[in-house]
């Protein structure tokens, strides 16, 4: 077998840079954003307030509050969960670091729990390892859009009296046995940020299943001002506000949300063209030395996400970096989700974590990168991917 190198493309099959991850926005946003920039109101109003209907009605929720990040979504479920100094918290050592700071940021200690190597979803089976009299709650994280298995997580939670707070960060569309993924847990997460199925640029949502939650999240979220305080400037009025709590600048603007209540009318439609692209690239990659992206359990809504590819060198020639340095060059972008938590040296640091404890995440963060999947691709540009990689693989 012989692996072309850079040396070996005298001409680059793209003039113009392939972006990982560019959002699909059309005619829609701009004039839904042109129109609250001409209301004069652009921060947190009536369109934050439509946007978390659309949301709640789009994942059969209740109780929905937006905020400025998953992140922040995050970090706010913990505190209305009542978690602090001295609780453990449960989460996936393959994940993006913002999950494993939000328990931080909340006092509270993060707990790592290895993956399943086949889904690169945590592991039920090492979550019970964990459990200890101080762990409060688990943080599932429905990897690349494919749901973690829910029933044995909350029979889990069940039986130890903890939280769920799923990270639903890939997972807009994602549904597990019939049922939408962030509403399965105590709390769900959801993240619009810019390379998101659904964009606001910068955004999250929460979605909780006690009423009493949302109220306190819709607080912290502003300062910790008294309920609907973003009104005080409306034409109803001046309106008096209380502080209840030290809270944060974690709410979303009307301009963002004018972005998502678009974006959220075509998420069917984008989710079908990813789901149309990953079935070209899986044609066309079936026959090369690497591993496809796993598939969702038959009775499960794969979210697609994320389209990975793993890079064994042993058994490609070419290890995941060098194959991300070819792909620059042939001007396709590229992503790596995630090198694992353990990796980072903050955390070894800080909590002594060891990558041989977590061998199935260690390998895939070092394996595994993820190709340009979004929506927003034209035939050309997959086929520009495919020949790309057919060509830095050429057998």
């Amino acid at each position: 077998m012989y692996i072309m190198r850079m040396k070996d493309f005298p001409v680059r099959p793209k003039e113009k840079f392939l972006v990982f991850g560019a959002p699909v926005i059309e005619e829609d946003e701009i004039n839904e954003v042109v129109g609250v920039l001409r209301s004069g109101w652009i921060g947190t109003g009536p369109k934050v307030a439509q946007f978390e209907k659309a949301i709640a009605a789009y994942k059969s929720a209740e109780h929905v509050a937006a905020v400025n990040s998953c992140t922040a979504a995050l970090h706010l479920s913990m505190l209305a969960a009542g978690i602090g100094p001295g609780d453990e918290v449960i989460t996936t050592a393959m994940t993006f670091c913002a999950t494993v700071n939000a328990i931080i940021h909340a006092g509270a200690t993060p707990v790592l729990a290895d993956i399943d190597a086949y889904s690169m979803n945590i592991s039920p089976e090492e979550i019970r390892k964990r459990v200890t009299p101080r762990t409060r709650a688990i943080v599932p994280v429905h990897f690349a859009g494919i749901p973690c298995d829910m029933d044995a997580i909350l029979g889990i939670a069940a039986q130890h009296g903890l939280t769920v707070i799923e990270d639903c960060a890939h997972a807009i569309e994602t549904e597990y046995r019939g049922r939408k993924a962030g509403t399965l847990g105590d709390f769900g997460c959801l993240s619009f940020y810019v390379t998101k199925n659904v964009t606001t640029g910068e955004g999250g949502m929460v979605i909780a299943k006690r009423e009493a939650d949302i109220s306190l999240i819709k607080i912290l979220a502003l300062h910790g001002m008294t309920k609907d305080a973003w009104k005080r400037f409306s034409d109803e009025g001046y309106k008096h506000y209380q502080v209840v709590e030290a809270g944060f600048k974690y709410n979303m603007m009307d301009l963002q949300a004018a972005i998502g209540i678009c974006q959220l009318e075509q998420v069917e439609r984008n989710w079908l063209r990813r789901k149309n692209i990953r079935s070209k690239y899986n044609e066309a990659f079936m026959d090369l030395p690497v591993d496809l992206p796993p598939d969702a359990p038959e009775d499960c809504r794969h979210g697609y996400h994320l389209y990975t590819l793993r890079i064994n060198k042993n058994v490609c020639g070419l290890d995941r970096d060098t194959f991300l340095e070819e792909l620059t060059y042939n001007n396709i972008g590229a992503g790596v989700h995630y090198l694992s938590i353990p990796e980072h040296p903050y955390y070894q640091k800080k909590f002594g974590w060891k990558l041989e404890d977590y061998p199935h995440s260690m390998n895939l963060g070092r394996e595994t990168l993820s190709l340009p999947f979004s929506a927003r691709l034209t035939d050309d540009d997959v086929n520009d991917v495919i020949k790309t990689v057919r060509k830095i693989l050429k057998t």
